[in-house]
Formats: structure tokens, C-alpha cells, sequence
């Protein structure tokens, strides 16, 4: 038996920093791991892909190199190189965490499953591997993993999630992707661009479905001008083998047959709660898997807490940072509420799609059953003189603003920058500035954010329809 005064389960972007956060102020802590520390983000997610988008941007650039008057002649990608590049970028990232973490005085790291086994009087017991562990509070962070939906043939047929896309050292000829969301579309434009044949299968109405049909509409045009083909409001009958060895086709209930040399299922996440031994404790997760939290992130068993991805408060590696930071104040003394901030997120694709607050459908519900005077204002991003200058003019930017406060309520963003364009947003709305603190600030020239105030001036009142 090993005795902790906290045991964090799962070493994703919450639980290694809360970790750390604890034993500076003296706490013994365990630090339970299944797999690598840094979770998806690190080693599946954020550092992968985003280092990967860097590449096939460069490739996409190089192609487009003589409107900028420059001549490089013919582009090849050397795709065994950019996945190199890739992973060596992981491998520093988490050997730089696992020093970080190994040194910190009062922490034990442990590779292993955890779960929960019950109680020894106060106290919770936590199985990780052949060590049994008990403490009075428990953190669990332990993220998601790829949802494979039930389709006719899929188990029976070569298929890769987005762990198994980034271990491929080969570029596949052909990658057909089933789903339409963030992760799909940021793979489908990297592997277009690294040099594959990319089709996107979405059964909904359309892609990227949270967002505003404008936007999912301008998304799909910029994905369909790179040669991406995308098939939406499309049901699946079955996969079936491919043509050639090692292939799959997707057969479409109308009877098309979209055939690839790799299948991608990118159809969502499920939470990594279904193992964790929650019943041995009191502890329920809803029907999807979630685990319910306060707005302070404790459970209904008083002495856990869920961070990140498994609560469901947006499954963002920005999110379980920033629960992370709530919790630690919180065990301090504080008085953090998770519900207090806004939601914003960023798809990075190329441009990035970026988003804060609420959609127009939001706003227009408010405005239906509360008699709210919302605004909205709607700006080109091929009115924008620096997407001009540099020849980036695909998107748009949306804002809504409530005219009796003057708060912004929401702000979308489709085009150059808008990964960082929307912070500057969102730290207003969180200081609960007014769009008149966006207007009459100074802005720097030339800047896409200089064009906030001139798009606040030409707002108008949301249309209802």
C-alpha cells in the first residue's frame, strides 16, 4: 500500500501541471499514467499535427510560389522527412515534460492503468498496476479516444483513426476520411496538400455542423478549391475491400462507391471512463460516457474531481489547462467557477476557422424568447487589406453584440490569423469590455485586427429568418 495526499489519474494537459502545482505547496502526489505523458495533445494531437500543418503549408506555398513572383520550379514532398520532422518534435516535447516532471520532489510517476478499487475509511484506493494506492482526493484527466461508429463491414476492413494516420511513413495515394469535424478537415487539408487524393464523407447536412451554415459553407468551398472532394448529407450502406490490395471503399446508401487506398474514421471521441472503476466508489458517468462536475469541477463523491475532456466542458487542450489552473486555485482557497469563462476554440486548418461565445442561432434564440436588441456585423476577409497584401482573402468575420450592454456576445472568424485574431476578442468579453473599447482603441496598421472597429461601425441589427 502507497499512501499520497492526492492521486491524479491521467497525464494529459490537467493533471501533470496540477501535479506539479501540488507538491510545490508540500503535497505528496501520484501521477498515474497508461500510456506517454503529455496525453493526446502531446503525442496524438496538438504537437503532431500542428507541427505536420507547418510542413504541408510550406508545400502549399512552394506550389503557389510564382504569384509571389518567386521561381522554384517543381514541389516534391519528401513525406518520409515531414513525419520525421513530426516526430521528433513529439519526442522532445515529452522528454522535455518526463525531465520536468521526474525531478519535482514529492511526485511519483507511475506507468500504468488506474483505477478505482473503493475505500478504506476516508480514503479512495486506486489499483495501478501491481501497486495499490490510497489518498483522500482523486483527479481524474483522462481524456478521449477516437469513436468508431457502427457501420456494415467497418471492423472486417483496414481502417486508421488519427493516432494510426500519424504513424503512416508512406503517403497514402488516396485517403478517404468518414466525418466531417475539426479533426477530419485539419487531416484532410494536410494530406491534400502533402501530396494525396483526400475525400470527406459527412452524413450530416454539413461540415464543421456547430458552426454557423455560413461558415460550414465557406469551409467547404476552401477545402473543395484545394481538390478535396466532399460528399455531405450522405448516408453510409457498408465498407467493403478495395480494388487494390490493402484498400477500402466506403459504398454510399445511394450506391456510389468512394474508393481509397486508406480509410479514416474521424467520427468523434469517446471518454476514457468506461475502465476506471467508477462504480467501486459511487461515482456515475451519463449515457455518453461524461463525468458531471460543479462549476468548481468536483463530482458528486466529494474528494473527486474530473478535468478536461471527460467532464465535457469542451474538449480542447486549452480547456483542461484551464481547469487545471481553476482546481488549483480552488484547493488554495479560491473561489474559481469553471462557468465563468467563454468557449473558444480554433479548427486549424489553413486558414484557421476560430470561435467565441455564442453562434448566430444562439443569438437568435435569445432574441426570440427574451426580446433581446442584439446586433451583428459581417466583414470579407477579401475586404481586408492585409489578407490582400498577402494574398490570403478566403473567410470571413462575424460579431455579435448586444446593444443594451454593449457586450460582445460571440465572434467567428474564418481567415488569416484568426487563431489569434479571436483572443483579443475573447479577452475582452471575459474583462467584460464593451465594443466601444474595441472602437476607440488604438490598432496597429497594417493588421487584420485594425479592421475590428470599422466592422463594429457597420454593424446591424440581427436578421431573423
Amino acid at each position: 500500500m502507497m499512501n499520497f495526499d492526492t492521486i491524479v489519474v491521467g497525464a494529459g494537459q490537467a493533471g501533470p501541471f496540477l501535479a506539479a502545482k501540488l507538491v510545490n505547496r508540500g503535497r505528496k502526489v501520484a501521477l498515474v499514467e497508461a500510456r506517454d505523458l503529455g496525453g493526446t495533445c502531446v503525442n496524438r494531437g496538438c504537437t503532431p499535427t500542428k507541427t505536420l500543418r507547418k510542413s504541408a503549408r510550406v508545400a502549399y506555398l512552394a506550389r503557389r510560389a510564382a504569384e509571389f513572383g518567386v521561381q522554384v520550379g517543381p514541389v516534391k514532398v519528401d513525406f518520409a522527412v515531414a513525419m520525421q520532422r513530426m516526430q521528433d518534435r513529439v519526442d522532445q516535447a515529452r522528454s522535455g515534460l518526463e525531465s520536468w516532471l521526474g525531478g519535482l520532489e514529492g511526485l511519483r510517476i507511475i506507468k500504468a492503468h488506474g483505477r478505482l478499487t473503493g475505500r478504506d475509511g476516508g480514503e479512495f484506493l486506486v489499483q495501478a498496476g501491481e501497486h495499490i494506492l490510497r489518498a483522500p482526493q482523486i483527479i481524474l484527466n483522462t481524456g478521449t479516444r477516437s469513436s468508431v461508429p457502427t457501420i456494415p463491414g467497418l471492423a472486417e476492413n483496414p481502417y486508421l483513426d488519427s493516432e494510426g494516420l500519424l504513424a503512416l511513413r508512406e503517403l497514402p495515394r488516396k485517403l478517404v476520411i468518414i466525418g466531417g469535424g475539426y479533426i477530419s478537415l485539419e487531416m484532410a487539408q494536410i494530406f491534400r496538400r502533402l501530396g494525396s487524393k483526400v475525400a470527406i464523407i459527412e452524413t450530416g447536412p454539413r461540415l464543421t455542423g456547430r458552426e454557423d451554415a455560413d461558415v460550414s459553407a465557406a469551409v467547404t468551398e476552401m477545402l473543395q478549391a484545394e481538390g478535396i472532394d466532399v460528399y455531405i448529407g450522405v448516408s453510409i450502406a457498408a465498407v467493403k475491400p478495395g480494388e487494390t490490395e490493402g484498400g477500402t471503399c466506403v459504398q454510399l446508401a445511394d450506391g456510389r462507391i468512394i474508393g481509397g487506398s486508406h480509410l479514416l474514421v474521424a467520427a468523434g471521441r469517446v471518454p476514457n471512463t468506461d475502465d476506471l472503476g467508477l462504480d467501486s466508489v459511487g461515482l456515475r458517468a451519463n449515457m455518453r460516457g461524461y463525468i458531471a462536475t460543479n462549476d468548481r469541477l468536483e463530482t458528486d463523491v466529494p474528494g473527486i474531481w474530473a478535468l478536461g475532456d471527460i467532464n465535457q466542458r469542451g474538449a480542447f487542450t486549452h480547456t483542461s489547462y484551464h481547469d487545471h489552473d481553476v482546481l488549483a486555485e480552488n484547493l488554495a482557497g479560491g473561489q474559481r467557477s469553471a462557468d465563468a469563462r467563454n468557449s473558444i476554440y480554433a479548427m486549424f486548418t489553413d486558414p484557421p476557422l476560430a470561435h467565441v461565445g455564442l453562434y448566430e442561432a444562439d443569438a437568435k434564440r435569445l432574441v426570440e424568447k427574451e426580446g433581446r436588441r442584439i446586433s451583428q456585423a459581417v466583414h470579407a476577409m477579401k475586404d481586408v487589406s492585409r489578407a490582400k497584401e498577402e494574398s490570403e482573402t478566403v473567410g470571413v468575420i462575424k460579431l455579435l453584440i448586444d446593444e443594451d450592454s454593449g457586450l460582445f456576445l460571440g465572434a467567428t472568424m474564418l481567415g488569416i490569423q484568426a487563431d489569434e485574431i479571436i483572443q483579443s476578442i475573447g479577452l475582452v468579453m471575459a474583462s467584460q469590455g464593451t465594443w466601444r473599447t474595441v472602437r476607440e482603441a488604438l490598432p496597429v496598421h497594417p493588421t487584420v485586427t485594425e479592421f475590428l472597429p470599422t466592422i463594429i461601425d457597420r454593424r446591424k441589427p440581427l436578421v431573423m429568418n
